[in-house]
């Protein structure tokens, strides 16, 4: 079984710049038993990780060239050239790309999609009729949730056996709870849609209540570039003004980001979007970092009833959650044990999921 896996060019497959598709193909390919039949295509990087596995597509000489589409119309002439038929394609949220690589490939191929973000939101899955014919030229449809399952189906009279939820996966780095410390922290980019300015603004409110706690932003507005607009740098001011105490720390490695949360007592999710799936909320919970945040998207899916969930967030609802926790030492570890023994969407069982999916697309076709 060959497996080709295609990245949309704004990913970086390498440690330090990864992102949330990057994170999850890596995580999968980690536990993949197929591990040695996977191609993955991509933006062309220095150090990526599975050098063995990756295929980096540098920039298309015409510039006028569209970069997804290069790499698309790269895989297929690599595709072409081996001859194989029945090779598995795995396209990550890049709907548009379909009737194109299927019109270029010479034989008859395995063609799956992951939507990794909002379908009608997406160029090529919008409207009801784009997504019919994704059903129609696809053979399994993913979603990294039931919120975005749910949306790809709007309008469409059944509930289709080719679109499935797989949740990402994430790897648990500890055998052990790990040690907490007095910590309250944000992860993600620091834009509206991500909420840091209420998380800003509730730290602010009790800030001095509470003397022997730290506080952290953690992120910058472009993954792997610690540069900052008008917004973050009006986040960054505002919050360290409170004292030595706030600290906003940019864009850092996942290594020094899963020692940061492991050791972190709370983490807010304050998103004010519909997130397509929350993979700081799953990473939080193999950590044992007790959540507040948003109810919106995949969020309580992730969550459920093991963290605290917030409808129609704003900063003053943050705050008030934020004291409980910090009041009641035995209600926050009890919110820390809810994290540490209900996470279950490890990189490991995730990987197992979708090699049980290939083999049934393999041998069905």
């Amino acid at each position: 079984m060959k497996i080709n896996i295609l990245l949309p060019y704004k990913e970086k497959f390498t440690k330090n710049e990864a992102s949330s598709v990057s994170i999850t193909v890596s995580n999968n390919l980690e536990y993949s038993k197929y591990q040695s039949s996977v191609s993955i295509f991509g933006q062309f990087v220095e150090k990526p990780m599975f050098k063995k596995n990756f295929n980096g597509i540098k920039k298309p000489l015409n510039f006028f060239k569209k970069k997804n589409l290069h790499i698309a119309l790269e895989m297929c002439k690599k595709i072409n050239n081996e001859n194989d038929e029945n090779t598995i394609i795995e396209i990550h949220n890049r709907p548009y790309l379909i009737n194109k690589i299927k019109s270029k490939l010479k034989k008859s191929q395995i063609l799956t999609h992951f939507f990794h973000n909002d379908p009608l939101q997406m160029k090529g899955s919008k409207s009801i009729t784009e997504r019919k014919n994704l059903l129609l030229n696809l053979d399994k449809i993913y979603c990294v949730s039931e919120y975005i399952k749910n949306r790809f189906l709007i309008g469409i009279s059944k509930n289709h056996a080719k679109v499935v939820v797989l949740h990402n996966g994430v790897k648990r780095t500890h055998r052990e709870f790990p040690k907490k410390k007095k910590l309250v922290i944000f992860v993600g980019r620091i834009v509206e849609e991500k909420g840091v300015h209420l998380f800003a603004n509730a730290i602010k409110e009790i800030y001095n209540l509470f003397e022997k706690w730290e506080f952290r932003i953690i992120g910058s507005p472009r993954l792997g570039i610690n540069t900052f607009d008008n917004y973050s740098k009006t986040i960054k001011n505002d919050f360290e003004r409170l004292g030595k105490r706030a600290k906003m720390i940019g864009f850092i490695d996942s290594t020094n980001l899963n020692q940061i949360v492991s050791k972190s007592s709370i983490i807010v999710i304050p998103s004010t979007w519909q997130e397509p799936f929350g993979l700081v909320a799953a990473e939080a919970m193999s950590h044992g970092t007790a959540i507040i945040a948003s109810n919106v998207g995949g969020l309580p899916e992730i969550i459920k009833k093991h963290g605290i969930l917030i409808n129609k967030i704003n900063a003053e609802k943050i705050s008030n959650k934020l004291k409980e926790l910090m009041k009641n030492e035995n209600l926050l570890k009890s919110y820390q044990k809810k994290s540490w023994h209900n996470f279950i969407l490890n990189s490991k069982r995730i990987s197992f999921i979708l090699d049980k999916h290939r083999k049934e697309l393999f041998f069905k076709n």
